[in-house]
């Protein structure tokens, strides 16, 4: 009833890899799910284990087994991929099959790479830990973030590379709470929800 039938149907049918599947990539992945994409993959190589728990869909109770395979459990239909990421991987990876990347990884480098890429269909997952307040989520363009380290180094590092093209960021200058790890489900489910309602406007925009 909200999006209407033809875009609903253009929605189901969007082709949409998710890169991650941790604390943001599956909230992203759950909000897809429930909006109705139909063709989702999913890619990642980590186990669950105890620090997961606080944060990250399908961690109760699967401590120690591959998150691709816990998830696919829970939403029947996804493809799943068990796939370690690297700048090998990402250089022989076809991204083409793909209409929308969502870039929820957490090497710097393999971001650089998967940018250059698929920078037209990215959209791109900053740093979401040690923050607390959703309020100060931005979603953005890369050249266009401030107040984040991730996002610096990234910027400066597509600047070494003569790379200028602009893609879609979800980020948060918010200043880091912490100093050693920890994050908050508040913050890194709503980095989720926010590329998933990005999307969704994508899709239903598009002409």
């Amino acid at each position: 009833m909200l999006f209407g039938e033809e875009n609903f149907k253009k929605l189901q049918n969007t082709k949409i890899l998710i890169l991650g599947v941790g604390g943001v990539g599956s909230y992203a992945l759950d909000c897809l799910y429930k909006s109705g994409v139909t063709n989702i993959t999913i890619l990642d190589y980590d186990i669950y284990d105890e620090t997961n728990l606080n944060r990250q869909i399908g961690a109760k109770d699967n401590i120690g087994e591959c998150k691709v395979t816990t998830l696919a459990k829970l939403y029947p239909g996804i493809k799943t991929i068990k796939q370690k990421m690297d700048l090998a991987w990402v250089e022989s990876f076809n991204f083409e099959p793909y209409d929308i990347v969502i870039d929820a990884a957490d090497t710097t480098k393999v971001k650089i790479e998967v940018a250059k890429r698929c920078y037209k269909k990215l959209i791109m997952s900053l740093g979401s830990a040690k923050r607390y307040d959703f309020n100060k989520i931005e979603v953005s363009t890369i050249f266009k973030t401030h107040g984040d380290a991730l996002a610096r180094k990234i910027r400066n590092e597509l600047k070494k590379a003569k790379f200028n093209k602009n893609f879609t960021v979800v980020f948060s200058p918010e200043e880091a709470k912490c100093k050693d790890k920890g994050s908050f489900v508040g913050v890194t489910g709503a980095f989720g929800l926010a590329i998933c309602s990005e999307v969704i406007k994508r899709v239903l925009d598009k002409k």
